[in-house]
């Protein structure tokens, strides 16, 4: 049975997210798999569509059922290269990821999809499955620095994003003279919460200092925007 977590979004200023983060420290542990420590590391994802993008008008038209592909790298690391499945279902969501090779990357960014052989992946195979049926291509290149702290009761994940980039025409999540372009207040950060069944009450009540209101906030549709 596939399981959906919350996902709750916010805009806050940097003010505010640094106030934040020092009070969550308090309780929360940086993530331990960021190699950038408190001054965070750099996510890059390749995000795709179809030709009618479906994908970036369900967003704005706040369909509530919604599925995306995008395939993601940290600090332009090619030996761990990620694709990823993201279901949307109101404030909840559920993800399938798998490991893909840098060749397996080049191949679907170049388009010689019918020549891309299946693997004993189910959600690789499903995916170029998809690319050929739905004819998904590349769409935007998203970029930005995440802070990410953890909590192990209920897998809490505060994340605060900033420096949110879009790609210009390029495709190329390895291209060292990759052209982006900001998208984003540079005063602005995106606080994103994430937990599975509850948020403990004292993350809660620490979350509760900082004036905020939730948004729709999707940086794949701000930089599509953007292009």
């Amino acid at each position: 049975m596939r399981r959906y977590r919350y996902e709750l979004k916010y805009i806050i200023n940097k003010k505010q997210a640094y106030a934040l983060k020092e009070s969550l420290l308090t309780v929360m542990s940086v993530d331990a798999l960021a190699n950038g420590g408190m001054g965070g590391y750099t996510i890059s994802s390749l995000y795709f569509d179809d030709l009618d993008s479906t994908a970036y008008f369900e967003k704005l038209d706040g369909v509530l059922y919604r599925t995306k592909y995008r395939i993601r790298v940290y600090d332009y690391n090619d030996s761990f290269i990620r694709l990823e499945r993201k279901l949307k279902h109101e404030n909840m969501t559920s993800k399938d990821q798998t490991k893909i090779s840098k060749s397996q990357f080049y191949e679907i960014v170049n388009g010689d999809i019918d020549n891309i052989a299946f693997t004993n992946d189910k959600l690789y195979n499903e995916f170029i499955k998809d690319m050929k049926i739905k004819n998904l291509k590349p769409s935007v290149i998203v970029e930005y620095k995440r802070l990410a702290l953890t909590y192990p009761v209920s897998d809490v994940r505060v994340t605060f994003d900033f420096n949110i980039r879009s790609g210009v025409y390029n495709y190329d999540l390895f291209d060292s003279k990759l052209s982006t372009r900001s998208v984003q207040d540079p005063n602005q950060v995106v606080l994103e919460v994430k937990f599975n069944d509850y948020l403990p009450e004292h993350i809660s009540m620490i979350l509760m200092t900082i004036p905020s209101f939730r948004q729709a906030v999707s940086k794949f549709a701000l930089c599509r925007a953007a292009k």
